[in-house]
């Protein structure tokens, strides 16, 4: 009798429990189906929360002493017009430990991007494509690979990014613009970094020989107001041959004094075959104000074999630029310029070669960044 009970007591049990697994599944499943969707906004605000995206507007009006385009200068050339000199838009990732995959595309629109970035592959399918990369992150290693702008010079094509408007001799004649191909940098520790590529060469995504280009870049920053970079790039650049190797070491140092000072200068010396080329360039920022800064700037460049410019000269270049900026997403910069060489070689609405040019630049910058 009383393992009757038992085996009664037992059967009731199972049936409760049974019961209770079914309601619990049952609930689960309704839970389940009211559930809302996942909401497409929230996806896609979660797949750009680490995304930049930009846009810059440069333009410009210059007056050239030579009342004559100018010469040896990089985007801004134009004499007595206003012109839009680039139109930019921009997104990008940088690559995460928790993300580690990573891109950039800037288009580039303007003369600046037709007339003189591309001007060695005019009329190319990537002619408004300024850079354009993925990007991998594997422990302190980044690895770029694509179409990407030089490490090398102190200045680069944004404006808004440089200390002066007009760019650098040195920038202009010294240096390539962008690369094509793959690097790699890793960040030894947070005072010393490296960079290590292998690209096409200077200024071309369409390769024209059978060599390539190595880079190589150090990076040192003692601490948090010094900085020294050294790059070299050298391969064959020579179209249909190999035999020709073109080296450039490139240094560029900068030191911020106190806040409203700061100090930098760039060495560039090149050889291409019997060709050679150096030059210096100083800068020193004086930052007023919030609102305004003034920037001189001087430099010498000597173009041994006439390489860069076409002709056995030696450049010099003396720059004073006055940037108010009233808001953080826009600047004006008037600047004065003149340029030297030991040769007559500006031209002149009169016909005549003059040995110097001197001009007058009113620059306008606006920018935005969703990470401003």
């Amino acid at each position: 009798m009383i393992i009757g009970n038992n085996r009664r007591t037992w059967v009731r049990r199972a049936a409760l429990g049974l019961s209770a697994c079914l309601v619990a599944l049952a609930t689960a499943s309704t839970a389940a189906a009211q559930d809302p969707a996942p909401d497409p906004d929230k996806v896609t605000l979660n797949f750009f929360k680490n995304t930049e995206i930009g846009g810059l507007v440069d333009g410009y009006y210059d007056y050239f002493s030579t009342k004559s385009d100018g010469q040896y200068r990089n985007f801004d050339t134009s004499h007595n017009a206003f012109t839009l000199n680039m139109a930019e838009l921009w997104v990008a990732k940088t690559p995460a430990s928790d993300s580690p995959v990573g891109y950039k595309i800037r288009l580039n629109y303007g003369p600046a991007a037709s007339n003189l970035i591309a001007f060695a592959e005019p009329g190319g399918p990537l002619v408004n494509v300024e850079e354009a990369y993925g990007s991998f992150l594997a422990g302190k290693a980044q690895f770029d690979f694509g179409k990407f702008v030089t490490n090398a010079g102190a200045e680069v094509i944004e404006a808004k990014d440089n200390w002066n408007y007009s760019r650098s001799l040195l920038f202009a004649l010294a240096i390539p613009y962008y690369h094509a191909g793959v690097r790699m940098t890793y960040a030894a520790n947070d005072k010393v970094s490296f960079m290590a590529g292998l690209v096409n060469g200077w200024n071309n995504v369409a390769e024209n020989n059978t060599g390539k280009t190595v880079m190589a870049s150090v990076t040192f920053k003692p601490n948090g107001s010094s900085s020294i970079i050294g790059n070299y790039i050298g391969g064959p650049e020579t179209a249909g041959t190999n035999d020709n190797f073109r080296n450039l070491l490139d240094v560029v140092a900068s030191y911020t004094v106190d806040p409203k000072l700061s100090v930098m200068g760039n060495f560039d010396v090149g050889k291409d075959g019997d060709s050679k080329w150096w030059g210096a360039a100083g800068y020193l920022k004086y930052q007023a104000t919030d609102m305004f800064a003034v920037v001189p700037r001087v430099e010498y460049y000597d173009d041994q074999n006439g390489f860069s410019t076409g002709i056995v000269q030696k450049l010099k270049e003396a720059t004073v630029t006055l940037e108010i900026k009233p808001a953080s997403s826009f600047m004006w910069r008037i600047e004065y310029r003149g340029d030297f060489s030991n040769e007559s070689v500006f031209t002149s609405d009169t016909g005549a070669p003059k040995s110097n040019q001197q001009s007058i630049s009113f620059g306008f910058l606006y920018s935005f960044s969703s990470k401003s």
